[in-house]
């Protein structure tokens, strides 16, 4: 347990800091990074970092920021996606949607869950978690990485390439209602591509339509989901069709191929390979020779023009509750006033799918905002969240 005295420095010097944390949020949302391009919002977080005494502040290969602070044995990373999807269309947010708009103290704003909403308060509480005595035997990181494009690629590349650490803990910032997170389901990007024949349309009877071949597959993997796995704390396995793209010599042509996107969200209990074998079973026999299942390899460079290939598969993973990492999550929540509340686990996928799904290192997620907010024309963040997310990152390393 941290000294009482302790906790209350953190409290007041984090007030203190209040304006600053929300004119650094708002400063971050109001540049755009979709599309991974995180270069400029990059270059700003990599200011306040020198500016609050962070050390080797650059970006690594790929065109990720991180900079550390202490320099003990151990290493803890503070994680949080910086890129954002893109706004949808523009007119519906009925303001700049990267400026965004201040109602009280929500602010709405592309980004603001996320996930840059948690950027402000890991940054300026571990610059206090240093200056207060935190860190010793620590050396934390503060990285923010491209995430949207491929779940866990920024990491895998931060372990296993530049600038080549292993942690031994790890702290996501996807939004958690500032409750601790300690899971979620993995998943896996599928494709499937039937081949036909091309004819005029009006000479249909000829060719064989691509698209039709692919029906029965849609309609059995609409109905498939009651039969997925089901795990007491992840919950139910998940699948949907998540895009279309067809080959057709006109809108006038029978098309000659069509292909299917699946997003597959995987259980514990599931295995690719059992996954893969399933999806193929729902093609029927007849169509077996004109109709392929592949499983998706993301091989596109970064903005930087640095290519990692990782394939598209992202396992599940959660830490067990007594796990100590977990504990001192728990423990920060409470000595910092938060209320009591069960551990949970995220709807979607996260960086964790590398850090503890393929990598295997200790991880728990805690940040501001509500995660059904992400997406979402119209994104908010309460901003009193932001800041006091800035309490637990500065006392989580006093207690691990």
């Amino acid at each position: 347990m941290l000294d009482k005295q302790v906790v209350e420095t953190i409290q007041q010097r984090v007030a203190q800091q209040r304006e600053k944390i929300i004119a650094f949020m708002r400063e971050i949302c109001a540049i755009p990074s979709m599309n991974s391009l995180i270069g400029p919002v990059g270059e700003r977080i990599a200011e306040e970092m020198r500016k609050l005494g962070f050390e080797d502040v650059r970006f690594d290969k790929m065109g990720n920021i991180y900079g550390h602070i202490g320099s003990g044995s151990r290493v803890l990373v503070y994680d949080s996606h910086i890129d954002t999807v893109g706004v949808g269309d523009p007119a519906a947010w009925g303001f700049d949607p990267f400026t965004g708009k201040l109602e009280g103290d929500k602010l709405i704003a592309r980004g603001t869950v996320d996930e840059k909403g948690s950027t402000p308060g890991m940054i300026y509480g571990l610059a206090l978690a240093h200056e207060l005595g935190l860190l010793d035997g620590w050396t934390a990181y503060y990285f923010g990485n491209m995430e949207e494009w491929c779940d866990g690629i920024g990491p895998n590349a931060f372990v296993e390439v530049d600038p080549a650490v292993r942690p031994d803990m790890v702290v996501i910032g996807e939004p958690t209602s500032l409750n601790i997170y300690r899971g979620h389901k993995g998943r896996i990007e599928l494709s499937i591509t039937a081949r036909g024949k091309s004819a005029h349309a009006a000479s249909n009877h000829l060719g064989d339509n691509a698209i039709y071949r692919l029906l029965p597959v849609i309609a059995a993997i609409r109905d498939l989901e009651p039969q997925l796995g089901n795990h007491p704390f992840l919950g139910h396995g998940k699948i949907t069709v998540s895009d279309m793209k067809v080959q057709t010599a006109s809108i006038n042509a029978v098309p000659d191929e069509a292909t299917i996107f699946i997003d597959r969200s995987m259980t514990f209990g599931e295995t690719k390979e059992a996954v893969v074998e399933q999806i193929k079973a729902l093609i029927p026999p007849e169509d077996r020779e004109f109709v392929s299942v592949v499983e998706l390899f993301y091989d596109e460079p970064s903005y930087t023009g640095y290519v990692f290939p990782v394939e598209k598969y992202y396992p599940a993973w959660a830490l067990d509750e007594s796990h100590p990492l977990v504990q001192a999550g728990v423990q920060a929540r409470r000595i910092i006033g938060l209320p009591e509340a069960p551990t949970g686990k995220w709807d979607f996928s996260t960086n964790g799918t590398y850090w503890a799904g393929k990598a295997g290192i200790p991880s728990i997620g805690f940040g501001p905002g509500d995660e059904l907010q992400a997406h979402t024309t119209g994104e908010w963040i309460d901003l009193n969240e932001v800041v006091k997310a800035t309490e637990f990152y500065a006392v989580l390393p006093g207690l691990l």
